[in-house]
């Protein structure tokens, strides 16, 4: 069963319909070798969920397979616990009460699976292999095996055998590609569409690849762009790819089903560009800006200015590069910072205004009103964001490292591990997002948000410096790291230096909560001075329109003698007060003669 957008809005409904999963409306990056500070390449993910996100990071082991074996697929459910069973490392494991997962179906088992590691999607791999995954709306759409369609590979699946099968980033796109093809592709199925995006890089290049269904349901059209080495890209829930260069097949990848699907259709003709963009998406969705903001955002902090800011349809119209040149070099931490990032100092600033409230606070927690219409701006930070991760795809010292931050980026601090680990530190594949745990590094960023929005532009600048001190020691860790002599004999070295620094975040983080507490409780400031409000919030919400200061004692006794507290001349200014606001009009009325008895 496949589905298509006749109109090419329609689609999105259809699949909300058909298959609801929890939304994973993801914002990724890209930086070639030659843009980035050190000649790294920089990939980027933020797993922005809804709920019951897994936000654990597993270490999945090499292994050998049997001539004939199968590689089994299972459905793509994305909440917690995404895989139950054995085979896949130690995180996996069932615990008490967990059925193991059935698979929907297998295709044909490799010789020997790579090392890597995983979250909702592969990550990185021991050579150094990563990706970064968004979902982006497609004009066509179908289910898998099993769930009403006939479609048996995921963007999750597909990712993970990347990870398994493919040493370099070209062919791990032609590798997803053609089993998409053969084996059938379906997307999350829900509001965000159904079809996908990722980063996939390695060391030398990084690729912009797009993936939908096809009209069939039991194949794809897909197509991937190289990003030039000196260039960064930003997608975020859209395909960016426009007109694709059949000829060159240096910078371009793609399936024979992008040229003759659009033909079928009378989209395009041979001869002229084909602009995949607008061929095959179907636009932004949830509501306009929701895609186009952060791109615009993103490449703004990559240093990329004079980009537009509005327009009518970004399907249609090529707003915003496929990729651009930075003025200056990317380095890792400019992927924190953009993964951060609610428009602060410009007209979209999401700290100011009075939905930010007196303190600054940026998230606006999902809403759903059924008398009041309207929508709230999509920042690339977060509060919803289940794990974000940099992957710095290099050559030298311990290979790639993946820097990984559960929960929202705002919070967390990235942590480092390379592709000559061989293990996870354990606060990190502890996430239950149901059962709070002192253990879990999840839990501990999670909770430092949540108490620091008691008192959001002040206990944040707490949350940045210890943050900044984390990240800048796990920058230190990996170049101390990378001075080793590497083999398997320094993995033992490299999993515990890395499991006492990720020790080391988890107990600074837990200590924050009490720190902030302490600090910031009931409106003081160490229980010392009030930190009162700002005067823009007070005008805001009406407090000078609040109850006057009483009069001088001497003004009291002069309105007695007036004869303006008898009262008959009270009766008369009460029953002159309208029936709307009458409360606080009839307390204007006595407060001016409160006491005054007392007072002549």
């Amino acid at each position: 069963m496949a589905w298509r957008a006749p109109n090419r809005r329609s689609l999105r409904c259809v699949v909300f319909l058909a298959v609801v999963h929890s939304a994973r409306a993801c914002t990724t990056l890209a930086v070639g070798k030659a843009a980035s500070k050190d000649g790294s390449v920089f990939l980027s993910h933020s797993d922005d969920g809804e709920v019951n996100g897994d936000a654990r990071l597993c270490y999945v082991p090499a292994a050998d397979y049997l001539a004939g074996s199968t590689r089994p697929i299972y459905y793509d459910t994305e909440d917690y616990p995404r895989f139950v069973g054995a085979g896949r490392g130690s995180c996996y494991e069932p615990k008490d009460g967990q059925e193991p997962s059935k698979p929907i179906g297998s295709i044909p088992q490799v010789a020997h699976g790579y090392a890597y590691f995983e979250a909702t999607y592969g990550i990185m791999n021991e050579h150094g292999l990563g990706i970064g995954e968004t979902t982006c709306s497609g004009v066509f759409g179908t289910s898998a095996v099993g769930h009403g369609g006939k479609a048996l590979l995921s963007i999750d699946s597909l990712s993970k055998i990347a990870m398994e099968r493919a040493k370099g980033a070209r062919e791990a796109v032609k590798l997803m590609g053609s089993l998409a093809e053969a084996h059938g592709f379906y997307g999350a199925g829900n509001f965000e569409g159904s079809a996908e995006s990722l980063m996939v890089g390695d060391a030398e290049e990084v690729f912009v690849f797009h993936i939908l269904p096809d009209p069939t349901g039991t194949s794809a059209i897909w197509a991937a762009q190289r990003v030039p080495d000196d260039h960064v890209s930003v997608v975020a829930n859209m395909f960016v790819i426009r007109e694709v260069d059949f000829e060159d097949s240096h910078n371009f990848l793609f399936s024979d089903s992008v040229r003759s699907v659009a033909r079928e259709r009378g989209w395009w003709s041979p001869g002229k560009p084909l602009d995949f963009t607008k061929t095959y998406s179907d636009g932004e969705y949830e509501h306009k800006f929701y895609s186009g903001r952060r791109v615009w955002g993103a490449y703004r902090l990559f240093g990329v200015v004079g980009l537009a800011e509005n327009y009518t349809d970004l399907r249609v119209e090529a707003v915003y590069p496929v990729t651009a040149k930075p003025p200056s070099p990317v380095e890792v931490g400019t992927l924190f910072r953009i993964h951060r990032d609610y428009y602060e100092g410009t007209k979209y600033d999401m700290t100011k205004n009075l939905a930010a409230g007196p303190w600054g606070d940026p998230d606006r927690w999902t809403t759903s009103s059924k008398s009041v219409q309207g929508g709230w701006e999509r920042s690339i930070g977060l509060f919803r964001t289940t794990a974000a991760h940099v992957v710095q795809a290099r050559a030298g010292g311990q290979g790639s490292v993946l820097w990984f931050g559960p929960h929202t980026s705002a919070s967390t601090v990235f942590m480092p591990l390379s592709a000559a680990a061989s293990a996870v530190p354990t606060p990190y594949n502890t996430s239950d997002p149901n059962k709070l745990s002192r253990e879990s590094a999840y839990w501990a960023h999670r909770y430092v948000f949540n108490v620091a929005k008691m008192k959001y532009s002040y206990a944040m600048k707490d949350v940045r410096s210890t943050q900044a001190k984390l990240e800048s020691e796990g920058l230190a860790l990996v170049k101390k790291l990378d001075a080793l002599p590497h083999g398997k004999e320094s993995a033992g070295l490299i999993n515990k230096a890395y499991a006492e620094h990720a020790a080391r975040i988890l107990r600074e983080f837990w200590s924050l909560p009490d720190l902030l507490v302490e600090k910031y409780a009931d409106g003081w400031l160490e229980d010392k001075s009030s930190l009162g409000y700002p005067d823009w919030w007070l005008e805001a919400v009406g407090y000078q329109n609040g109850p006057p200061p009483p009069p001088p004692p001497h003004l009291k006794k002069a309105l007695l003698e007036e004869g303006r507290c008898a009262d008959a001349a009270v009766q008369r200014c009460v029953g002159a007060c309208p029936a709307r606001g009458f409360a606080s009009c009839a307390a204007r009325c006595t407060q001016e003669c409160d006491g005054a008895e007392v007072l002549v």
